[in-house]
């Protein structure tokens, strides 16, 4: 018999660690080639490593929650006596034949594997076509957890079907038929709670077929529950620890100071009206957004250190030379930050689709590692909940970020003419360790004289 020890694989430009959300399989399983394994979390996205090879695991290294460097040891196979030719691995003395790297399949989750509710007030959830079951971890491909998530299925309240316990893409899909019968039988009144003349009452006793008719009425149900049994904890973990420590770091790293300006986007908004039809012939949606992008990127060619980074250990100022821009997007999921890559070499059009690709990855949770890392600057908007103003946190390690509100229409001067403009606020924070105020100011006004005369845009793209 022969041992092996699986490493954490490099997964992504940069990633030195990943924390463990989720493991799919225990010690005694027995897999094959390409199951899935366990689940980490890089930077902001999800990825599922699955088994270069064929073996029974011996041992898990890491509890959920965990963080392991990239290299550090995550599974111990034992792989049978038929193993190949090998070679030697690590300093304890076990060898193994050269293995292809295991695969992972990134995507971005709103609920992680492990991430169940905690507490006495929080049961667990009972699913419509299949009353009582709940699997904290259950077992299934990326292929079929794709097909869970874009059908909003719980892959949780699945019962399996597949071998070793897997859910499989036809649980799903019959979990979800089952489940849309049932909304679709005519409503009943809840059965959880009854009201009388001496107020509420227990309901009786339900049968396991009538127990999901229960489902509707739960809410109502907790809302009576006695004081103390309303609380509900769950892991900070995941997404949302990773938020957690990326805002912190920037908070406590980065001098920030925020500069605010009006910008009187009238002749914008009529530009965009204009290209809209043709952006739409050509099958995409031009939002204000492509033209931002396009106004930041001409900005910081004219003021390079807003494009930087400073590397506190060398003592250095890094000038970068590519136009990453980030489109900061908070989704049911958390914050997350895709990336227009090469904006400076898209056209107002491709700068719109990517956007456009962007988006509707990130709603349906299939982003990929690639699309959420590597930018340079950041943009952050909350469109119609936009308010009037804010103080973004710079998205470290990058020195600057700005901050996009809702156009609203507001008295202006033109010509010493008070007229009703289409005004739209701007927040940029900077780091003041490398950006002094009257840069971020010059910065902040290239931007808006971009946006208030977008003929200039044009002249000025590459």
């Amino acid at each position: 018999m022969a041992r092996w020890e699986f490493k954490l694989p490099d997964i992504g430009e940069g990633v030195t660690e990943g924390e463990i959300v989720g493991w799919l399989i225990k010690p005694g399983d027995s897999i094959k080639e390409d199951d899935p394994m366990v689940e980490i979390m890089t930077d902001k996205a999800t990825v599922t490593i699955t088994s270069p090879r064929a073996g029974t695991i011996m041992e898990t290294r890491g509890a959920v929650g965990q963080v392991v460097e990239v290299h550090g040891v995550l599974v111990v196979f034992e792989l049978g006596s038929a193993a190949p030719a090998e070679r030697s691995l690590g300093t304890n003395g076990h060898t193994v034949k050269d293995e292809p790297a295991a695969t992972a399949v990134g995507d971005i989750r709103e609920t992680l594997p492990g991430m169940t509710q905690l507490g006495r007030g929080a049961p667990a959830p009972l699913p419509a076509a299949h009353p009582g079951y709940f699997n904290a971890k259950p077992l299934a491909t990326p292929a079929t957890r794709r097909t869970a998530r874009e059908m909003s299925v719980d892959l949780r309240a699945v019962p399996p079907t597949g071998p070793q316990g897997r859910v499989t893409r036809q649980d799903v899909e019959v979990f979800a038929r089952a489940g849309q019968e049932l909304a679709d039988r005519p409503p009943r009144a809840p059965l959880a709670v009854q009201e009388g003349a001496e107020g509420p009452a227990p309901a009786p006793a339900a049968s396991a077929a009538s127990r999901a008719e229960l489902v509707p009425a739960a809410p109502r149900a907790r809302e009576i529950a006695p004081e103390g049994e309303l609380d509900v904890r769950v892991p900070f973990a995941g997404v949302r620890r990773k938020i957690s420590e990326k805002m912190s770091r920037s908070v406590h790293t980065a001098a920030h100071f925020t500069f605010v300006e009006e910008c009187d986007v009238t002749r914008l908004k009529d530009l965009r009206a204009r290209l809209k039809p043709q952006a739409e012939a050509a099958g995409v949606k031009l939002s204000f957004l492509p033209f931002i992008v396009k106004a930041c990127v001409c900005a910081l060619k004219k003021h390079p250190v807003l494009n930087a980074t400073l590397d506190v250990e060398a003592n250095e100022i890094v000038y970068r030379k590519r136009y990453d821009i980030g489109i900061a997007a908070s989704t049911a999921r958390g914050l997350i930050v895709p990336v227009v890559g090469g904006a400076d070499r898209r056209s107002l059009l491709d700068t719109a689709r990517e956007i456009e690709r962007l988006a509707a990855d990130a709603k349906a949770g299939r982003s990929r590692a690639e699309d959420l890392t590597g930018s340079t600057f950041t943009i952050t908007s909350l469109g119609a909940q936009g308010g009037l103003f804010a103080t973004p946190i710079i998205n470290f390690p990058e020195v600057a970020i700005l901050g996009v509100h809702q156009i609203k229409q507001r008295p202006v001067v033109r010509d010493g003419q008070i007229v009703i403009g289409e005004v739209m606020l701007l927040s940029l924070s900077f780091d003041h360790r490398i950006v002094d105020g009257h840069v971020g100011a010059a910065f902040a006004y290239e931007i808006i004289g971009l946006l208030e005369d977008p003929d200039r845009l044009f002249l000025e793209m590459t």
